[in-house]
C-alpha cells in the first residue's frame, strides 16, 4: 500500500473513530455503519482521482459530488432522476429533513429516537467532516490542521450528551494520532535513510525505512493522550480515575460505576528498580499465605481485555451480606486486619482481604455488592487512608469442591461468556489439559499445576501485556509472561470448560516485619484467577509459578477437618435482588419521555420509514455500477494521465535510474507526439526521430531545442560508457507537448484528451503476456511420444 493510499485510510479510520462519540446521542446505531460504508465510497473516489492523478481542486470536487450522489440515493431517492441525480425537489427533500432533524434534537432527550432527520444531520455530518479531513489530511498533506474538524464532531456529542464516557476521547483522540503518525511516516520516508536507524541483526533490511522516528513519534503520542486524559473528570473520573465522579452524593443514595482496566500499571509496578511500600497491616490471623489485599474483580471479557463490567453502588453498610454462594457448611473463620495506606500511594479500589464481611473506614467511600468492593467517590482515594477490615478465610476441601453441583444458570451464562474472536487452541488446549478429570473441580485443579508445575510456563515480568484477541494464544505457545498472562489465560480456559470465572487484581500477602506487622509494596502487585463453585463461593487459584502460594483445597489430600470455629451467619432469606428485566410501567414510562406516549405500534410503523433497511445497500450497489460504466469512457484518459506522470515525476540518481528516467521520458514525448497524430518510427535514430517531430509538428524554437536536447541524451545513454544526467528533461517534455497542441485543431486536441492513440500500447502488452504465457505453458507439458508398431 502506498503512503498516500495509507494517509486516506487513516483519515477514514480517525473521522469514523470520532464519529463513535455520537453513538450515545441516539437509541440505534445501526447509522453508524451506514456512515462507515458511505464515507468509505467518499475516500475511494479520492484515493483513484488522486491516482489519474487530478488537479487538487477537482479532486476536492470530484469528492463532493459523490457525497452529494451518496445522500441523494440514501435520503431523496425517491425525489431525484433515477434515483440517483438531485434536482429541486430533492434539494427541498433535503431542506425538511433537515428543519425536521433540528426539530427532533430540541424535542427528544439522550438517547433520542433516530428519526430520519436525525439520521441525515448525522450521516451527513460525517461525511462533510470526512470529506474536509481527507482534503486537509491528504490532498494537500496537512494533517495537523484536520484536527480542528475531528474536535468539532467530538465537541458535538459532548455538547449534546451528559453521559459521553472518556472512552469516546480515547478512540477520537487516537484516531487523531494515528492520522499524524501516518502523514509523518509518509513524509519521513521521503526523506531516505537519513533516520532511517541501524539494522538489528545481520538479517535485518538496511533500507527498512524509517523507524525509529515513528517509534519515538507513537510513544510521544501515548504520552501526550495519557496526558490529556488527567484533567477529564467530567468523564468518569478519566484514565487513572476509575471511580468516576458525581457517582452519587455524599448524603446516600445509588449510582453506577464503569471502572476502567486497573491492570494498567501492573506491568510498570512489577519492575521497578526500587520496591516502593505501598501499605502496610496488621492481622489476628495467625497464617497469611493465603491474605492476598484484593482490590477489584475483572467479570468481563471482550476478546481484547478482561475489564470490569458497569455495576450498581450503594452505601457501605455496617455487615456486608453472605458471600454469594457460601453454603452453611464450609469451615470458616473471621479475621480482622488494620491497613495503613502509604500517603504516596492513591488508588481509587480499596484492597481488602476477600471475602471481607464489614469495613471500618472514614472517607467518601461506596460499595459494590457484585464485587464485594469498596470504591472512592467523589475523588476519595487510598491516599494516607487508615481502615480495618473484618474478613473470611473460607477453608473448603476437597470433596466439597468436586461435589459442588451446577451453578445457577443466570451465573453461569454471564461467567462462562467467550467472544466469538478467542482463537480455538484455547478451548482446545484447555480440553486435552484436563482431559479424563471427572468434574470441575479436578479440571481447574490440573489447568492451575499445568501453568504453574508441569507446563514448561517461564515467569517473565518483561513480557508485553498484548492486546487482541490472539493474545492469550501467543502466550500459550511461547510459554512466557507474568501474572497477567497466567490468569487470563486460565480464566478463559476455565470459562471454555463450562467454570464460571473471572480475573481478582491486587497484592499478595507481603513480607513479614519483625514487629509483626506486613509491608506492601508495588512488586507485590498481582493478578489471579477466581473460579466460582456452588456451595463454596468465588474460589482462588494460583496459576503463575513463584508469586503467592497454590491454596491448600487444590491438593485432594486435604481433609476438611481443621477445627476452626464456625462463625454466626446470617438466615439467607428471599432475594431482594431487583429483576434485570424492567417492567412494562417503567418501560413504557422511559419511552414516555421520548416519544410521549405509550401506545403499541402499528404494523405500518413497526416497518419502518424505508420498509426494507437493507434496500439502500441495493440502491447503492446500482448507483456504483452506474457510476463505473460512466466511468467507462474516460479510462483511456486517466490511464495516460497515470502513464505520463510516472514517467515524468521519476527521479535518476544512479546509472542505471538515469537511464531509466530518460528513456521513459522520450518514450513520453514520442506518445505524445502520437497522440497529436505524429506516428512513432521505431526504425529511425533518436536524432532523425527528433527532426521528424520538428518538422511534422511545426514545432517552434524552444521545443526545437528541448526534443533536440532530449535526443542527444538518448543517444548518450544508450552509446556513451558512462552516461551523465542530464537536467530538465521532463520539463523539456512539457515544453514539447504545449507546442504539439498549440499547433493541431480543436478536435485533434480533443481526441488526444479523451482517446489517445497511444493506449493501443495497453493492447499490445497484453497480447504480448498472453503470448508469453502460451509459451510458457507449452514448454511446462509433458511430451507424449507415440509407441511404435513393434510387437514385443
Amino acid at each position: 500500500m502506498s503512503g498516500r493510499a495509507r494517509l486516506a485510510l487513516c483519515a477514514w479510520a480517525a473521522t469514523l473513530a470520532s464519529a463513535c462519540a455520537l453513538l450515545p446521542l441516539v437509541d440505534q446505531m445501526a447509522w453508524i455503519l451506514q456512515a462507515a460504508l458511505l464515507l468509505g465510497v467518499q475516500t475511494v473516489v479520492g484515493a483513484l482521482t488522486r491516482r489519474v492523478p487530478l488537479a487538487r481542486p477537482l479532486t476536492v470536487a470530484a469528492q463532493a459530488l459523490v457525497t452529494l450522489l451518496l445522500l441523494t440515493l440514501v435520503f431523496a431517492r425517491q425525489q431525484a432522476l433515477i434515483g440517483l441525480i438531485p434536482g429541486p425537489e430533492a434539494f427541498q427533500h433535503f431542506w425538511t429533513l433537515l428543519q425536521r432533524g433540528a426539530e427532533d434534537v430540541g424535542k427528544y432527550t439522550t438517547p433520542a429516537p433516530l428519526t430520519d432527520g436525525i439520521k441525515l444531520m448525522m450521516v451527513g455530518g460525517v461525511l462533510v467532516i470526512g470529506l474536509v479531513v481527507d482534503t486537509l489530511a491528504v490532498t494537500f498533506r496537512t494533517a495537523a490542521p484536520a484536527g480542528l474538524p475531528l474536535l468539532a464532531l467530538y465537541s458535538v456529542a459532548a455538547g449534546l450528551s451528559d453521559d459521553l464516557e472518556w472512552l469516546s476521547f480515547v478512540v477520537a483522540a487516537a484516531g487523531y494520532l494515528m492520522l499524524l503518525l501516518a502523514e509523518g511516516r509518509e513524509r519521513l520516508s521521503q526523506w531516505g535513510r537519513v533516520f532511517g536507524g541501524t539494522p538489528r541483526g545481520p538479517g535485518a533490511d538496511s533500507a527498512a525505512g524509517p523507524v525509529a522516528p515513528i517509534r519515538t513519534g507513537r510513544r510521544i503520542g501515548v504520552v501526550a493522550l495519557g496526558i490529556a486524559l488527567l484533567p477529564l473528570p467530567t468523564l468518569d473520573g478519566g484514565l487513572l480515575g476509575a471511580a468516576g465522579t458525581g457517582v452519587g452524593s455524599s448524603s446516600g443514595g445509588g449510582g453506577t460505576i464503569s471502572a476502567v482496566n486497573p491492570l494498567v500499571s501492573l506491568r510498570d509496578s512489577l519492575n521497578v528498580d526500587e520496591d516502593r511500600q505501598v501499605m502496610s497491616y496488621r492481622t489476628n490471623s495467625e497464617d497469611t499465605q493465603d491474605l492476598y489485599l484484593r482490590i477489584v474483580s475483572l467479570d468481563e471479557f471482550d476478546g481484547t481485555a478482561w475489564k470490569p463490567s458497569q455495576r450498581r453502588i450503594e452505601d457501605v453498610p455496617d455487615t456486608f451480606p453472605t458471600p454469594l454462594g457460601l453454603g452453611p457448611d464450609i469451615k470458616r473463620t473471621e479475621i480482622e486486619t488494620r491497613i495503613a495506606a502509604a500517603q504516596d500511594y492513591g488508588q481509587d479500589w480499596l484492597p481488602m482481604p476477600y471475602p471481607a464481611t464489614g469495613v471500618n473506614i472514614e472517607g467518601d467511600w461506596r460499595y459494590e455488592p457484585t464485587g464485594r468492593t469498596l470504591v472512592g467517590d467523589h475523588g476519595q482515594n487510598t491516599r494516607g487512608v487508615r481502615y480495618t477490615v473484618r474478613s473470611l478465610i473460607v477453608q473448603p476441601t476437597a470433596d466439597q469442591l468436586s461435589s459442588a453441583p451446577e451453578p445457577p444458570p443466570a451465573l453461569k451464562r454471564e461467567y462462562t461468556a467467550l467472544p466469538n474472536s478467542l482463537p480455538p487452541v484455547v478451548a482446545r488446549t484447555a480440553r486435552e489439559v484436563t482431559a479424563g478429570s471427572a468434574n470441575n473441580y479436578e479440571r481447574a485443579v490440573k489447568l492451575q499445576d499445568w501453568f504453574a508445575v508441569s507446563g514448561g510456563f517461564i515467569y517473565d515480568t518483561q513480557v508485553q501485556v498484548g492486546s487482541g484477541s490472539n493474545a492469550i494464544a501467543r502466550f500459550l505457545r511461547d510459554k512466557e509472561g507474568f501474572c497477567v498472562h497466567f490468569s487470563f489465560a486460565m480464566a478463559s480456559m476455565a470459562r471454555s470448560l463450562g467454570i464460571p470465572a473471572r480475573v481478582a487484581v491486587g497484592f499478595t500477602p507481603g513480607s513479614p516485619q519483625p514487629d509483626g506487622s506486613m509491608t506492601v509494596g508495588l512488586r507485590d502487585a498481582h493478578a489471579w484467577p477466581e473460579l466460582y463453585f456452588e456451595g463454596v463461593g468465588w474460589t482462588r487459584f494460583e496459576p503463575t509459578p513463584n508469586r503467592g502460594s497454590a491454596p491448600s483445597y487444590t491438593q485432594p489430600e486435604v481433609s476438611g477437618g481443621t477445627g476452626l470455629p464456625d462463625v454466626a451467619r446470617p438466615t439467607q432469606s428471599a432475594s431482594t435482588a431487583p429483576s434485570s428485566e424492567p417492567s412494562a410501567s417503567e418501560s413504557c414510562a422511559g419511552r414516555e419521555q421520548q416519544l410521549q406516549a405509550c401506545a403499541s405500534e402499528s404494523p405500518a410503523a413497526a416497518a419502518g420509514s424505508d420498509h426494507d433497511p437493507w434496500q439502500w445497500l441495493l440502491f447503492l450497489g446500482i448507483a456504483l455500477a452506474v457510476l463505473a460504466v460512466l466511468a467507462v469512457p474516460l479510462l483511456p484518459m486517466m490511464w495516460r494521465m497515470r502513464v505520463r506522470a510516472i514517467r515524468l515525476g521519476a527521479h535518476g540518481r544512479t546509472p542505471e535510474g538515469v537511464a531509466a528516467h530518460t528513456l521513459a521520458v522520450w518514450e513520453e514525448v514520442t506518445d505524445t507526439a502520437w497522440d497529436f497524430g505524429i506516428g512513432p518510427d521505431d526504425s529511425q535514430t533518436p536524432r532523425k526521430a527528433a527532426a521528424r517531430i520538428v518538422r511534422l509538428g511545426d514545432l517552434d524554437e524552444a521545443a526545437t531545442a528541448a526534443v533536440h536536447r532530449l535526443a542527444a541524451a538518448v543517444e548518450q545513454v544508450l552509446y556513451a560508457p558512462r552516461p551523465r544526467p542530464a537536467a530538465g528533461l521532463a520539463e523539456d517534455a512539457r515544453r514539447i507537448e504545449d507546442s504539439l497542441r498549440a499547433h493541431v485543431s480543436g478536435s485533434t486536441r480533443l481526441r488526444a484528451l479523451l482517446a489517445p492513440r497511444s493506449t493501443v500500447r495497453v493492447v499490445w502488452a497484453a497480447s504480448a503476456r498472453w503470448t508469453a504465457l502460451k509459451a510458457d505453458l507449452s514448454a511446462r507439458r509433458p511430451t507424449l511420444r507415440r509407441p511404435s508398431g513393434q510387437n514385443g
